[in-house]
């Protein structure tokens, strides 16, 4: 069977598309589930053995999975122009909403409203992230050489060891561990869960073996490399040749394209990274606004890591590039690290969505995927410890309110039980705990 495009309406998936653009909380997993939820069960467009096989491949790529997953469901729809709306689409909400946060906050910042805020978010943020470590750790921890790589990964975090060997090193450990020793091991692809959905009544189903499109072509394929060079090397040359080299739209540019190439395991995996860069490297930003923009990064939907776009307003702002003229410095640096932090993620699904969809009979990586998960969680665990030392202690040892602090640990603790005991979404949590920062301010201040 084969057929020259989808039956799917264009007006129908672009409707989806928008709207998943604005209510796309809850992190990568509510996301991916939301995304499931419409496309494979409600709407019957893709089948649950290709959404689920094309979900594996988003996991293995660095950059924002949820992100990638979208581009990945609109392409196997509507061909690249279809990639290409879904993922701006489930984007753009989130970068127009987290710019005009960035404004409000460096002009509005110090207010008693937006500090009791942000007393309260901070706590919550840290619980996210335990959650998120504990919820990983319970569902890929099973064997202790499994726990061993995570260790390795958080004492590796600790000791600065770059990033980008752990998740190297990870994946070797595990592969040869899949080759020689097994049983050291429990691996599950995503296939092996139980399919309730009838797969052959989808409009992309398992007996469409292939749609013209998605066949690889070698001509195709260095096509969309060239077009993905040229989108990546033109914003650069433009940023080097107005501002230099040393200027700072060059600095972001180059950092984040190296910083979408090192994302594996998504946001909180590479935060630590982006932390060590952005405030102790570069000096974009102190320690405290990163703590806020990850703060307000939480509340917005899309992807978790548009935290980065926070970074590259208060950069640009901070150093004022463009003379007497903060703000649209601040946005212009939003918008070049935003572009160049979501841009390979574009191009991963359109270069190799071919080559993944001619594999659907034979996923052969889930080993090594599995040795990269078990160090995100080490490292999920290491970025934990760290919000909390901060949120803590946000001015270290030598500025410590003790009053201040011990309402820091209370609303962690009690924002963890609401996570993972009471069931709290996020959205509940964030509202909650601003409410309580607020009264906190209050109170202080009365």
């Amino acid at each position: 069977m084969s057929q020259t495009s989808t039956t799917v309406p264009w007006s129908k998936a672009l409707r989806f598309w928008f709207k998943l653009g604005f209510i796309s909380f809850g992190g990568p997993a509510g996301q991916i589930a939301t995304v499931h939820q419409e496309l494979v069960e409600k709407q019957q467009w893709i089948s649950e053995k290709r959404f689920l096989h094309a979900l594996n491949y988003c996991m293995l790529l660095p950059g924002p999975e949820a992100l990638q997953l979208v581009i990945y469901m609109g392409w196997l729809l509507h061909r690249t122009v279809g990639g290409i709306v879904a993922g701006v689409l489930f984007i753009l909400p989130a970068l127009i909403l987290l710019i005009v946060l960035s404004i409000i906050y460096m002009v509005f910042g110090q207010t008693s409203l937006l500090l009791g805020i942000f007393l309260g978010i901070k706590p919550a943020v840290t619980a996210i992230v335990i959650q998120a470590g504990y919820k990983i750790g319970q569902r890929i921890l099973k064997t202790p050489l499994q726990i061993v790589i995570a260790l390795i990964a958080f004492i590796g975090i600790y000791y600065q060891v770059p990033y980008p060997f752990i998740i190297i090193g990870s994946g070797t450990i595990a592969w040869l561990s899949q080759r020689y020793r097994p049983q050291w091991l429990i691996v599950k692809t995503t296939h092996d869960s139980q399919v309730t959905q009838d797969n052959f009544v989808a409009v992309i189903n398992d007996q469409l073996q292939s749609l013209p499109y998605t066949q690889f072509q070698m001509q195709h394929f260095i096509k969309i490399l060239g077009v993905s060079l040229l989108l990546w090397a033109l914003p650069l040359v433009i940023c080097i040749s107005i501002w230099g080299l040393s200027g700072l739209y060059a600095q972001l540019a180059i950092f984040f394209s190296k910083a979408a190439l090192l994302t594996f395991g998504g946001a909180y995996a590479v935060l630590p990274y982006i932390f060590q860069a952005a405030v102790e490297q570069f000096g974009w930003l102190n320690t405290t606004q990163m703590m806020d923009g990850l703060a307000l990064g939480e509340t917005t939907p899309g992807p978790l890591i548009i935290v980065v776009t926070f970074v590259g307003y208060i950069a640009g702002n901070l150093q004022s590039v463009i003379q007497g003229a903060p703000i649209l410095s601040g946005v212009i640096g939003a918008i070049v690290v935003s572009w160049f932090m979501f841009l390979p993620s574009f191009c991963f699904i359109f270069l190799g969505g071919p080559l993944i969809e001619s594999t659907r009979q034979a996923f052969k990586l889930a080993a090594v995927m599995n040795g990269i998960s078990c160090a995100v969680t080490g490292v999920i665990v290491s970025l934990s410890l760290f919000f909390m030392w901060h949120t803590i202690f946000p001015q270290g040892y030598e500025g410590v309110i003790l009053s201040q602090s011990i309402f820091s640990l209370s609303l962690i603790i009690l924002a963890t039980l609401a996570l993972i005991k009471w069931q709290f979404s996020i959205i509940q949590l964030l509202g909650a705990c601003a409410v309580i920062g607020l009264l906190w301010q209050w109170l202080q201040i009365a």
